[in-house]
């Protein structure tokens, strides 16, 4: 999308919906996208031209997914911790997979904003993913009060549920080649996440992709479709990602690659997730 008409196009997108649904709308330099109509078709990394994707989630039993916004308050300096719990981040035993998507980053206090959310949510339990956008285009109209050229902040989807599986696994700058990036999607198969009912998403660094990689396109999507044929994948070029090597299992035993506290906000690199919503009977 193009920011000249995202605005219209995310409220056309909106009246198509039903009222109930929750919408959250993004602008990035890049998208990756799997073309549907089979979960293996070969993932695309766009980053030129105009591209856009609308990714649907169904109702599904023993799932919740909602969205959540929290704008940077010029009077205050803190956050308001209490506006976790009640966008459900808070005492909220089956919180399982947070994806985080800063917007205005170049503002001043962005990035202290986005350490006063994450560090909160930055628990072992929790797989926390996504990057910083340009802007958002809709978070549904009625709550979009806080418009983005005013202000920055975090918007997200929070996923809660005692059957939700996920991992993640960070490409450093160092994973410059096709080697390297089928390590990292090796590292992540190992988690041995189930794979049926599975979403697979990509946040990347607009200075990767072809740019990274000596001009060969695709890199990156390529190497999860090797490892992960079946597995649909999504997600944008960014400006920061967030993330790093964290799996969570079915018993919620954490394993992970390091003992130090997790650094979840990076440059140059890319976040690959995986989210298993669970067995369908």
């Amino acid at each position: 999308a193009r920011k000249r008409n995202s605005k219209e196009t995310a409220l056309a997108l909106e009246k198509l919906l039903p009222k109930r649904c929750q919408v959250l709308g993004l602008v990035t330099p890049g998208i990756v996208v799997t073309p549907m109509g089979s979960s293996s078709n070969q993932p695309q990394e766009i980053e030129e031209g105009e591209a856009g994707f609308a990714l649907l989630f169904p109702k599904i039993d023993g799932v919740k997914i909602h969205t959540f916004h929290f704008s940077k308050d010029v009077k205050n300096r803190v956050f308001d911790e209490s506006k976790f719990a009640e966008a459900g981040l808070k005492n909220n035993p089956d919180l399982r997979v947070v994806l985080l998507f800063g917007y205005n980053s170049w503002k001043t206090g962005a990035t202290r904003f986005l350490h006063q959310i994450v560090n909160p949510l930055n628990e072992k339990s929790i797989i926390l993913a996504g990057g910083q956008v340009e802007s958002f285009t809709s978070l549904t109209s009625e709550n979009n009060h806080a418009q983005p050229g005013d202000a920055c902040g975090v918007v997200g989807l929070a996923f809660s549920g005692p059957q939700i599986q996920s991992a993640t696994v960070l490409l450093d700058q160092d994973v410059a080649d096709e080697r390297t990036a089928e390590a990292a999607m090796q590292r992540l198969k190992a988690a041995n996440i189930p794979e049926h009912n599975t979403i697979g998403f990509m946040f990347a660094c607009v200075g990767r992709g072809y740019r990274h990689y000596k001009t060969k396109r695709n890199m990156e999507a390529d190497a999860f479709r090797k490892f992960f044929p079946n597995v649909p994948l999504f997600g944008f070029f960014g400006h920061g990602e967030i993330g790093c090597d964290r799996i969570v299992t079915g018993n919620f035993v954490l394993r992970e690659c390091n003992d130090i506290k997790d650094d979840l906000l990076h440059g140059y690199t890319t976040v690959m997730t995986l989210i298993h919503l669970g067995s369908t009977k």
